[in-house]
């Protein structure tokens, strides 16, 4: 009998890890494998009980402490992943547990097709390398002193809130660097360019035969015009990459705060929030800044108001600072977090649907416009050309030259259309 009570005991333990298995991939799992997944958990939360509750009378058993109207057990052989499962429990209990095991089985056997990521890969800061490495041992010192100067501080707040993994000191070195070099590579190709031109046609490169002074001159915009655009395009990329991001955001959090609003209806704790939301891979944008939450709770050791207001500030999404800010407000007021999630996700759906009305009537502008220019006014050209062919007018184009035109002109138009078309769509 003590070998049933071990055996149950080990049938128990191997549950609770298959238990503990399926609820953690619960966080990372989409809505229908979160479905399977619950309804495993719940028949393995029954098999445990059926057979935790069997223990105490095989306990007295061994004491030899049961009557004559003792509970009769009765041992069930279950095979599980190759491996043979013994189990003793009161014989009525015997069909209960093995539907139950039966409908375990079933929803796992459905989610073995799936696949979860047991480990999930998270990047994390490393040595630089290459050409970074090389600009931190060159341009290093000069970085920091340009920083403690005062200088780049705009730059600091936009790399911040862009989420680019990369230090301020080495980015600014970076820059120094490239500029440095495109201007060396500038001067080069100045010096090249003033003595030879470079022709469309063969030969491709002849020795330069015009006024050398006037040369010089045009060539010496050359070294002033690279490196100044190289500065412009890395300084103001972090802000371009932040004001992507901010969208990227924006168009999750409308769906994310209702998410929010129906996990906080469960009176969970607010830090439990975010941990969800953390761990989803619904939100790939929101949830790098969610963690900032996290890290600064689990990390840091600040509580959750202060992390929220940290958070607040190295967002690059105002609508998700507005969040921050206000979910901190309302728990040191104490308020009802289920109440503001709601109020804030009516409001964030009601600029959703602003914005997808805005776009709406800007698209019907551009309807308008686009048939104006690229119908009615070719008809109208065309009309005008055949009048003027059959009057016998010289326009300089034949019949061909003139098709070749229009249907240029009118596919061009059409793909710049296109481009502004996509460029004024909303994200979300």
């Amino acid at each position: 009998m003590i070998d049933d009570i071990k055996k149950n005991i080990e049938s128990e333990m191997r549950m609770l890890r298959e238990l503990s298995s399926y609820m953690n991939k619960l966080g990372s799992a989409n809505l229908s494998e979160r479905q399977l997944l619950a309804n495993a958990v719940d028949s393995l939360k029954q098999s445990i009980k059926i057979v935790n509750d069997s223990i105490p009378s095989l306990v007295a058993e061994v004491g030899n402490e049961m009557d004559s109207t003792r509970i009769k057990n009765e041992s069930v052989f279950y095979r599980d992943n190759n491996q043979l499962l013994k189990m003793t429990i009161p014989s009525k209990k015997k069909e209960l547990l093995l539907k139950e095991l039966s409908i375990s089985r079933k929803y796992i056997k459905k989610l073995k097709g799936k696949k979860f990521d047991k480990n999930e890969e998270f990047k994390e800061f490393k040595a630089a390398r290459g050409y970074l490495k090389l600009a931190n041992g060159l341009f290093w010192n000069k970085a920091v002193y340009a920083i403690n100067k005062g200088y780049f501080k705009k730059l600091a707040k936009n790399l911040q809130k862009a989420n680019i993994d990369i230090l301020f000191q080495s980015y600014v070195a970076m820059i120094f660097m490239t500029v440095i070099l495109s201007f060396i590579i500038s001067i080069f190709g100045a010096i090249f360019l003033l003595f030879f031109d470079i022709n469309m046609s063969a030969p491709l490169i002849e020795i330069y035969s015009g006024n050398y002074l006037i040369r010089l001159l045009q060539v010496l915009t050359i070294p002033i015009f690279i490196p100044l655009s190289i500065f412009t395009l890395l300084y103001f990329y972090p802000a371009s990459e932040k004001k992507s991001l901010e969208k990227r955001i924006n168009q999750e959090l409308s769906f994310a705060v209702i998410h929010m609003s129906a996990i906080s209806g469960s009176g969970i704790q607010p830090s439990e929030i975010f941990r969800i939301i953390g761990l989803s891979k619904e939100y790939p944008y929101l949830r790098k800044e969610i963690r900032k939450v996290l890290n600064q709770i689990n990390l840091y050791g600040y509580d959750l108001v202060t992390a929220l207001s940290n958070a607040s500030s190295t967002t690059s999404s105002n609508k998700l600072s507005e969040l921050f800010s206000g979910l901190g407000t309302t728990i040191t007021s104490g308020g009802d977090l289920s109440e503001f999630f709601d109020k804030r996700a009516e409001t964030l759906l009601n600029d959703y649907r602003l914005e997808r009305q805005k776009y709406a009537k800007t698209a019907e502008t551009f309807m308008d416009i686009y048939i104006s220019v690229v119908i009615a006014a070719p008809m109208i050209l065309m009309l005008l050309l055949i009048m003027l062919t059959l009057g016998n007018f010289d326009i300089g184009f034949s019949t061909g030259q003139l098709t070749l035109l229009m249907i240029s002109a009118i596919s061009g138009i059409n793909v710049v259309f296109l481009i502004f078309v996509h460029l004024n769509q909303p994200s979300y």
